[in-house]
């Protein structure tokens, strides 16, 4: 909980370019780090002893940052966008998708060894521009981004929570403390499972009419008030 990254893929007020930034906690105040230009996002497991590259990742060792290896030539074929694990190791992850295609797939670790990527079924899978999914540590739920015809209007928040018998139930809207008829999506929860982060494409008040994506927050408990008595 000491350090903050985020990728702006459109510019912001004082970035004309797109840029990942790192924001550090140093005594208490917040400082902006320098991201060397063309660094890859990491995307970190949970426990910090693993950062995921897309298809490949490297390991912490006693001696700092392992090389870089790959999960495998099914994992490097797909596009990946957002990722994320819990702490069994069980990786979900999207695709960069053309026209809406994109499906979300899970790879679990399995006496040590990564399965082949799988596609989640219909419960996630439905509607278009599915992506961005955040497994729980404990994985007893997914949330992603997407769009369904029930939604608020675009890209909506989805979760789903993990059912008795192993599957996935129903997926359930955020509602509409946290979607709108603009396009939220990334939902991330922070590591205390205190807070739920998501991105809010907002058109500014001026007179530059594109969207920019705004960084919100709000209380995790949304997640446990969603949960549906069992």
């Amino acid at each position: 909980m000491n350090e903050f990254f985020v990728t702006r893929w459109k510019h912001s007020r004082d970035a004309r370019e797109p840029e990942s930034v790192i924001f550090k906690k140093v005594g208490d105040q917040w400082r902006k780090m320098a991201v060397p230009a063309g660094a890859r996002k990491p995307f970190h497991a949970p426990g910090g002893n693993v950062l995921y590259y897309g298809g490949k990742y490297k390991e912490r060792t006693a001696d700092g940052w392992s090389e870089m290896k790959s999960l495998g030539p099914a994992f490097e074929e797909i596009r990946i966008m957002g990722l994320s694990a819990s702490r069994k190791g069980t990786l979900v992850f999207d695709e960069v998708g053309t026209d809406g295609d994109g499906v979300i797939r899970y790879s679990r670790l399995l006496d040590g060894k990564r399965e082949e990527p799988k596609p989640f079924g219909k419960e996630i899978n439905t509607g278009t521009w599915n992506a961005h999914p955040f497994i729980a540590p404990d994985e007893s739920y997914i949330m992603w981004d997407g769009e369904r015809e029930s939604g608020y209007g675009k890209s909506d928040l989805y979760i789903s929570f993990r059912q008795k018998d192993g599957s996935w139930g129903e997926a359930i809207n955020l509602g509409d403390k946290v979607n709108t008829d603009a396009e939220e999506g990334g939902p991330q929860v922070t590591p205390d499972g205190k807070y739920l982060f998501f991105n809010r494409m907002v058109t500014p008040a001026t007179d530059d009419t594109d969207s920019q994506s705004d960084l919100y927050w709000i209380d995790a408990q949304i997640i446990d008030d969603l949960m549906p008595t069992q």
